[in-house]
C-alpha cells in the first residue's frame, strides 16, 4: 500500500518539495501528486521583467518532472479538509470538482498581492505577484505614450525592482516611486548610496515617507493630502497568503499563515507540512522568516527531508535556516547585493553595479535550476517507507 503525498502549489517551494521527495523516497512506496492550475513553472522573481516587456523562458512541468514519479495534476485547489484528509480541486477539463485523499499534505499555495484595503486599489492598481498580473501591466505599459506618469507604490524589494526595470525599459515614461519610509532605509550606507545614484540616473522621482490612502484611474491621494498623477499605478506594498488555510482547522495566524515547527510541520496537524509564504516559521533571532524565495526554498528542503526521514523511521534532520544576502536587480545593467546577518539585518558589505547585476542573474538562474534539481546535483538515496507507517495507515482505513 503506497503512502499518498499531495503537494499543493508548484511555485518555487512546492515544486522543490515535490521533486526532493521523489529523490528521497522509493517510487514503489509512495505516490506524489503535485497540484497546480498552470502547466509550467512561473519564475516569480522575474515577473517585473515580464511586466517591462521581456520574454521569459518557458519551463513546462512535463519536462521538469519527466521520469521522477511526480504526477502533476492541473487543477485549482478549492478546499482542504484536514480532519478527513482530503483536498477538493477543480480541473479545467473536468465535469466538476473532485477530491484527492492524502496521507501527508504539503501546503505551498503561497501568496498574492495585498491591496491593504486601500480604496480603489483593487479596481485601478496593477500587481506583479502573478503572471496574469504582470502580463496585464505589460499590455498597459505598451499602450502608454511617452511622458505619461507611472507610479510604483511600495519601497521594498519588489517595488525597487519594478520601478527600475520599467524606467530602464521605457525611459520615455515619467516613472515615480512612493515609499512609506526612506529610500532603502533598511540597507547599509553603501547600499543606500548606490540605490540613490541608480534611481537618479534612471530619472525616477522618489516620494519618500509617503503613504497612499486612495487610488483612482489617473492619480493617487497620499495620507498628507497630496495628489500624485498616475496613468498607471503599480501596487507592491506586501503580500497576502491564499485564504484556504484560514478556512481549515489548522492553527494559523490572524492573516492565515500556517503555524509550523522547525521541520515545517503543522503544530496542530502532524500529517500537514507548510512551506514558503504560506507558513509562519521562526528563524534566527526568534524572528519570523520573511516571505521570499530566500526563505521558501530552504523551508521546502527542510520539509521534504523531514517527511522522508519520518516515513523511513530515520532521524529527522534539522538544519537552521538563515539569511546571507538580499539580491536586488536595478534594471538589467545594475544591481545591489546587500549582505546581511543570519536574522536578515544589513551589514556594511555590499556588491554594486554590473557585478551585482551578474550575481543576481546567477541567483535567479540557480533558483530555476534548483526546481528541476531539488537535491542540488548531490547524489540521492531513496529510502524505503517503514513498515509500521504502512500498517498504521491500513489500520486507520479498516477502522473507517
Amino acid at each position: 500500500m503506497q503512502h499518498r503525498i499531495v503537494v499543493l502549489g508548484a511555485g518555487y517551494t512546492g515544486a522543490v518539495a515535490a521533486g526532493r521527495l521523489a529523490k528521497r523516497l522509493r517510487r514503489e512506496d509512495v505516490t506524489i501528486t503535485l497540484v497546480n492550475p498552470e502547466p509550467d513553472f512561473v519564475e516569480r522573481v522575474r515577473l517585473h521583467q515580464l511586466a517591462a516587456g521581456q520574454d521569459l523562458k518557458p519551463r513546462p512541468f512535463a519536462g521538469m518532472f519527466a521520469g521522477t514519479g511526480v504526477a502533476v495534476k492541473l487543477a485549482e485547489v478549492t478546499a482542504v479538509d484536514v480532519d478527513r484528509k482530503t483536498v477538493s480541486v477543480t480541473a479545467a477539463d473536468a465535469a466538476g470538482p473532485e477530491e484527492l485523499e492524502y496521507d501527508t499534505l504539503v501546503y505551498a499555495l503561497g501568496s498574492g498581492w495585498n491591496d491593504g484595503g486601500v480604496p480603489g486599489t483593487a479596481e485601478h492598481a496593477h500587481e506583479i505577484s502573478s503572471r496574469p498580473g504582470a502580463l496585464r501591466l505589460r499590455d498597459r505599459l505598451a499602450a502608454l505614450d511617452g511622458g505619461r506618469p507611472v507610479l510604483v507604490v511600495g519601497g521594498g524589494l519588489t517595488g525597487l525592482e519594478a520601478a527600475t526595470e520599467i524606467a530602464e525599459a521605457r525611459p520615455d515614461l515619467d516613472v515615480c516611486l512612493a515609499a512609506r519610509g526612506g529610500l532603502g532605509d533598511w540597507l547599509s550606507e553603501k547600499g543606500r548610496a548606490h540605490l540613490r545614484r541608480t534611481v537618479d540616473r534612471l530619472g525616477i522621482t522618489v516620494h519618500e515617507h509617503t503613504a497612499v490612502d486612495a487610488v483612482q484611474a489617473d492619480r493617487v491621494t497620499t495620507a498628507d493630502g497630496r495628489t500624485l498623477p498616475a496613468d498607471v499605478t503599480v501596487w507592491t506594498t506586501g503580500f497576502a497568503v491564499h485564504p484556504i488555510a484560514l478556512a481549515t482547522a489548522l492553527d494559523v495566524t490572524d492573516h492565515g499563515r500556517i503555524l509550523v515547527d522547525a521541520t515545517m510541520r503543522s503544530v496542530s496537524h502532524p500529517d500537514v507540512y507548510a512551506v514558503g509564504d504560506a507558513a509562519m516559521a521562526i528563524g534566527p533571532g526568534d524572528k519570523p522568516l520573511r516571505m521570499s524565495c530566500a526563505s521558501g526554498v530552504p523551508m521546502a528542503w527542510q520539509a521534504a527531508d523531514a517527511i522522508a526521514a519520518r516515513l523511513a523511521g530515520a532521524k529527522v534532520p534539522q538544519v537552521p535556516i538563515r539569511y546571507f544576502q538580499q539580491c536586488i536587480s536595478l534594471g538589467r545593467k545594475e544591481g545591489l547585493i546587500q549582505f546581511v546577518t543570519a536574522d536578515d539585518r544589513a551589514v556594511e558589505k555590499a556588491l554594486t553595479g554590473r557585478t551585482a547585476a551578474f550575481y543576481k542573474e546567477l541567483i535567479c538562474k540557480g533558483a530555476a535550476w534548483g526546481v528541476a534539481n531539488p537535491t542540488m546535483g548531490m547524489p540521492t538515496r531513496r529510502r524505503r517507507v517503514a513498515r509500521q507507517v504502512t500498517r498504521s495507515r491500513a489500520r486507520a482505513r479498516a477502522a473507517a
